[in-house]
């Protein structure tokens, strides 16, 4: 049974930092990209960046790039979202996510139960 399961998220001011963690099991990690979606009250669900085991491709949205990074231990199947320079805008949902390949963000990808980041100015 694949299981995603996030956690780290919270509230912090403007300016702040804050790491999620995402762990993966049931699953051979190599085959899949790994990455974080978000979705804010009222807003579509939006990719926020993804990666492949090995590290050597990633993605990261225009609206993250130079403030957040991915990276993963793959000793233990875990992904990492390091986010800094935290803005109000950044506030939503956060979802880790693993599917075949890339992160597509399609509904049959494995979806963590979301963790809520919170961004006040």
């Amino acid at each position: 049974q694949v299981q995603v399961v996030e956690s780290g998220g919270g509230s912090v001011q403007a300016g702040g930092s804050l790491r999620l963690s995402c762990t993966a099991s049931g699953l051979t990690v190599g085959d899949y990209g790994m990455g974080w979606f978000r979705q804010a009250p009222g807003k579509e669900r939006e990719a926020v960046s993804c990666i492949t085991w090995s590290g050597y491709v990633s993605y990261y949205a225009d609206s993250v790039k130079g403030r957040f990074t991915t990276s993963t231990d793959n000793a233990n199947n875990t992904l990492y979202l390091q986010m800094n320079s935290l803005k109000s805008e950044d506030t939503a949902t956060y979802y880790c996510m693993a599917e075949r390949s890339w992160c597509y963000g399609r509904d049959d990808a494995y979806w963590g139960q979301g963790t809520q980041v919170t961004v006040s100015s």
